[in-house]
């Protein structure tokens, strides 16, 4: 008699000392309608915001190759993508431009007739009821790559105990204001900065205010961390950094302590909604901001989360879906009220 057949039997006897449990937590996983009664953590498709690339043009859809399943599209085609996206029960898009030139200080970003104005607008007038979100950073538009103004000789600001190529701080908050108000014109309904540019959002928060768009709301990228997760997104937007790299301004992810700082200083000047990315490494980091703070929480699972997922199941390595859903919902488990995802429109599909 083998060793499970004698536990049977043993089992089966009236005189046997093995203690049978009293506590039996398997009982409420016994068939899929009650796991599904006591499950604590939920995901709709109303909690996930599509990013979504846009380029000039007409009719434009090009392929990304280190993001399968994911685009480059003309404002006409990303207006089809979020009805279609609205169709399927997501209700946000945060848009990423490309512009058609670039330069030292990004003049496309705050031109009324730029990329993301068009798409803004292109996008209301096919879906009324989307949540158009305008993320708010220089980087895909600046011919150096970098998130701002750069402290160069030929500047009347010039600080030469910066350093050449420094990010210029207070400079760039103007841009960041002129370029916010623009876009929030054109129909933005959320104005999410992303640069870790000190004061970002109170500079943004006032230059709405002033211009007569107080409804405009803010989700500050509050504790951004410089993370080697973005390096599919860079290929995405066309925004590597020319040199050196973005630690001077996104967070050492070594740092928690520092992200709360980060957190309450945004806080303090008025953001509406609250961010972390990445999501998937920094699930420690959304758990103790939703501990300490009421905002609305967002995360981002960004490109390099989404693509070695991507890259896995192509090889046949995971199951994609499985892997998709157990993530996000670990996300909002740690959390997040919402969360950015490329798998916005195949999780809404797998959801149904």
């Amino acid at each position: 008699m083998d060793l499970l057949s004698r536990h049977g039997s043993v089992a089966n006897s009236t005189t046997t000392n093995i203690p049978t449990p009293v506590y039996r937590p398997r009982r409420l996983r016994i068939s899929p309608a009650l796991r599904d009664l006591v499950r604590e953590t939920r995901l709709t498709p109303a909690q996930l915001i599509a990013p979504i690339f846009v380029r000039h043009g007409h009719n434009v859809r090009v392929a990304i190759r280190s993001m399968p399943g994911q685009y480059q599209m003309s404002p006409d085609q990303a207006a089809r993508e979020a009805k279609a996206l609205a169709e399927r029960g997501i209700r946000a898009v945060l848009l990423f431009g490309i512009p058609a030139r670039k330069d030292a200080c990004g003049s496309e970003n705050y031109d009324p007739e730029g990329i993301v104005p068009q798409a803004i607008q292109a996008i209301k007038a096919e879906v009324s009821g989307m949540v158009v979100i305008s993320d708010m950073c220089f980087c895909e538009y600046t011919d150096h790559g970098h998130c701002g103004v750069l402290n160069t000789p030929d500047r009347n600001d010039y600080q030469p105990q910066l350093g050449q190529g420094y990010l210029l701080n207070d400079a760039t908050l103007a841009l960041l204001a002129e370029a916010s108000v623009v876009h929030a014109r054109a129909g933005a309904d959320i104005i999410a900065p992303s640069g870790m540019i000190d004061g970002m959002v109170a500079a943004i928060r006032a230059a709405l205010d002033a211009a007569g768009l107080q409804h405009t709301a803010i989700m500050s990228y509050a504790a951004k961390y410089a993370s080697g997760f973005y390096g599919p997104f860079r290929d995405a937007a066309e925004s590597p950094p020319q040199f050196g790299d973005r630690s001077q301004y996104q967070m050492n992810p070594a740092n928690a302590r520092e992200a709360l700082r980060e957190v309450e200083l945004d806080v303090a000047e008025g953001a509406d909604i609250l961010m972390v990315k990445p999501a998937l490494a920094y699930l420690d980091i959304i758990r103790q901001v939703r501990d300490r703070y009421t905002l609305p929480l967002a995360a981002y699972q960004v490109s390099g989360e989404y693509s070695m997922v991507k890259a896995a199941a192509l090889q046949g390595w995971l199951d994609e879906q499985r892997i998709a859903l157990e993530t996000l919902t670990a996300i909002r488990r740690a959390g997040a009220d919402m969360i950015i995802t490329y798998w916005a429109r195949e999780a809404a599909e797998w959801l149904g």
